[in-house]
């Protein structure tokens, strides 16, 4: 039996205790993406989930066979969900995005033109429907990231992107380096852009970030990427 092709692009989403919301986001992605791209699969990460929403996981890729599932025997954090996400791809273009419901899946749609002139497209939640102290929390850990890193992205925090393969095999992953992508990617010569997105408040379960996991763990965070902005080898051949 030959081997399947290859899916153009590869939609990957870390879950963790989201149940209530798979179902409608896998079916929000499906009508967006079916017709409009020339293939594509869905690949759910399940990060030690404990309110059923492994079974619920399996039974969507059983339904539809553009879904993938991976389990985690427990719990490892997002950043370890995208890296084993990236490593199962097989698309050419790689969208990341959170299963909370909070973003449009149609909205990727607006992003992959971009992809066709920057390595790694970033969106931008400019008008947020969050609680005031994630907004808060967030609003100061990305000013003292651009301060620091000099991404020249507003949200980096927004999991909504699209990243061209070559981004994703060239940058190292950290507990934690996920929310730095964007300074990552500039860091190996890779071009960024982002553009506004639409983001909804969260219908069902729990937000994962708060003030303590958000802003502390950031700052420390920086601190690495500051080091490997600063000792980053690049080089390039003499023609």
């Amino acid at each position: 039996m030959p081997p399947s092709p290859r899916p153009h692009l590869s939609v990957v989403i870390p879950i963790c205790n989201e149940r209530d919301n798979l179902s409608p986001l896998t079916g929000q992605i499906l009508k967006a993406l079916s017709g409009q791209v020339p293939s594509f699969e869905i690949l759910y990460v399940d990060d030690g989930s404990t309110d059923g929403s492994g079974p619920l996981l399996d039974q969507l890729a059983r339904d539809y066979p553009e879904v993938r599932v991976f389990h985690f025997d427990r719990n490892y954090g997002q950043t370890a969900a995208f890296d084993a996400g990236f490593r199962q791809a097989a698309g050419e273009l790689i969208v990341t995005l959170d299963g909370d419901l909070q973003y449009d899946a149609h909205d990727i749609l607006n992003l992959l033109p971009l992809a066709q002139q920057y390595d790694l497209v970033c969106g931008w939640r400019k008008d947020r429907h969050d609680n005031l102290v994630k907004r808060l929390s967030s609003r100061i850990a990305n000013a003292v990231r651009v301060a620091v890193t000099q991404d020249g992205v507003h949200d980096t925090g927004c999991s909504l992107k699209v990243f061209h393969r070559r981004v994703v095999e060239r940058i190292p992953l950290f507990e934690g380096m996920h929310r730095f992508f964007p300074a990552l990617a500039r860091m190996h010569g890779f071009t960024v852009t982002e553009t506004p997105v639409a983001h909804f408040p969260r219908a069902h379960g729990q937000s994962k970030y708060g003030i303590g996991n958000r802003i502390f763990k950031s700052l420390r965070d920086l601190i690495a990427v500051r080091w490997m902005q600063r000792r980053c080898l690049t080089y390039r051949y003499r023609a």
